[in-house]
């Protein structure tokens, strides 16, 4: 299907061939605006489209095999939705008299719009905050492991005859309470 199929195709519901024509130009360009800018379009069912940064490489020319510089580039990407996925994979069966692709949630619809820089901006916050907290968590786990180890080699075989004589003496007392809560509930 090219676009004057597409606009064909959407005319009979939107009332006539220039209101179709006009509407297609309208999203086409829209989309093609945010991802110029490095934003990411996403259309709930049908998929995403975003602009990717592909770096400097080398490559081989297929007719002399010579080594060539292939410069750094930005190319744009579609993702399928899962909803479009199913439909063409043919797990879901498309609607006779409906659309494919539903509407968006209730409240998705914000009108909000996140670049690509306030999201990596805010991927690097939470990176730094978990390195912040592991960094934190790290030695006063390395102090109670040489804590342990120095308690345990000191005196192994006591605390063990310790703490087996005094677990089935605390853990009886707690079954036994249970059992009558129990039998005073069914009666």
């Amino acid at each position: 299907m090219n676009k004057a199929q597409l606009v064909e195709a959407i005319a009979d519901k939107l009332g006539g061939r220039q209101q179709a024509a006009d509407a297609v130009d309208i999203v086409l360009d829209a989309i093609i605006r945010a991802v110029v800018a490095g934003e990411r379009v996403s259309v709930t069912g049908f998929g995403s489209f975003e602009k990717v940064d592909r770096p400097a490489r080398y490559a081989r020319n297929p007719q002399t095999g010579e080594r060539v510089r292939v410069k750094k580039t930005s190319v744009p990407r579609f993702r399928a939705g899962q909803g479009f996925k199913d439909l063409v994979a043919g797990t879901k069966k498309l609607p006779k008299n409906d659309v494919a692709v539903k509407k968006a949630p209730k409240g998705s619809l914000s009108g909000g719009t996140t670049t690509k820089k306030a999201t990596t901006k805010k991927a690097a916050a939470k990176k730094t905050t978990a390195k912040k907290t592991t960094a934190k968590k790290a030695p006063a786990k390395k102090a109670t492991a040489k804590k342990t180890a120095a308690k345990s080699t000191a005196k192994k075989a006591p605390a063990k005859k310790a703490t087996a004589k005094n677990a089935p003496a605390k853990r009886a007392p707690a079954r036994t309470t249970t059992a009558k809560k129990a039998a005073a509930r069914r009666q």
